[in-house]
């Protein structure tokens, strides 16, 4: 089914509203603290499937986003509980790409996924965690939508420390792969990520290497593994999206 478009002063002023209530609610209800609503969050992980127009995404007939790109994600957008279609087209068109049916509990956090390369596109829809990690840890999940490169191992580098010195968090890490959270030690770390079953020498045969990155302790985040832009050299961009942050305490 196609649904309607919009006149884009509709889109702007909808889109502008919707923006404006998901940023009021994402401190208090979003990510922190308790929950009170249902909340959905949109990811664009297809490399080709909007080309230079992107996505649009809907819930029912409910435009939500315009012209998500390839790596762009959304903040919590509140919503009721219930079932939902939720489909994406090519921007400014009526040509939908894929849809999904699934159904938002309440209280609860979601991710509608859309991945894959244009030809076999698809979308998922994912639980994410919204309750605090154990003090001291802090959850992780590693949702792998590369295209281009195998299985991997994924490393959790403190400063000052070598490959050779840590063990890696995850392994054998594939596209499309289940995600589930694990927990880890909070703290300061670098993601660096190898060829799964590589012998650590250092991170000069890395296929990933990023920058230190705090990660709080009882939060909970969704580290997205996605291709590189260009094409001719296999290897990722890394997207570290917050699920859930605990309170601020005063």
């Amino acid at each position: 089914m196609l649904f309607k478009r919009l006149h884009p002063a509709t889109r702007t002023r909808r889109l502008s509203t919707l923006a404006a209530f998901a940023l009021a609610l994402t401190g208090c209800q979003g990510i922190s603290g308790t929950q009170v609503y249902t909340q959905v969050r949109f990811i664009d992980a297809s490399p080709d499937a909007g080309g230079v127009s992107g996505l649009d995404a809907y819930q029912n007939s409910t435009a939500i986003l315009y012209n998500v790109g390839f790596g762009g994600y959304s903040s919590y957008i509140p919503t009721a509980p219930g079932g939902y279609s939720f489909s994406v087209d090519t921007a400014g068109t009526q040509q939908q790409l894929a849809t999904l049916r699934g159904t938002v509990t309440n209280g609860s956090q979601f991710t509608v996924l859309t991945g894959d390369v244009a030809a076999s596109l698809q979308m998922t829809l994912l639980k994410d965690q919204s309750t605090p990690a154990p003090s001291g840890q802090v959850a992780l999940r590693f949702l792998d939508q590369a295209t281009r490169v195998g299985a991997v191992d994924i490393y959790l580098l403190p400063s000052g420390a070598t490959l050779s010195g840590v063990s890696p968090v995850a392994t054998g890490v594939v596209f499309d792969n289940t995600p589930l959270y694990i927990d880890a030690p909070s703290g300061t770390y670098t993601i660096v990520i190898l060829p799964s079953g590589t012998i650590p020498s250092g991170t000069s045969s890395a296929l990933y290497t990023g920058t230190q990155i705090a990660y709080p302790s009882s939060a909970a985040r969704t580290i997205l593994l996605i291709d590189q832009q260009l094409v001719t050299t296999p290897g990722f961009q890394v997207k570290i999206l917050e699920d859930y942050d605990p309170p601020a305490t005063s």
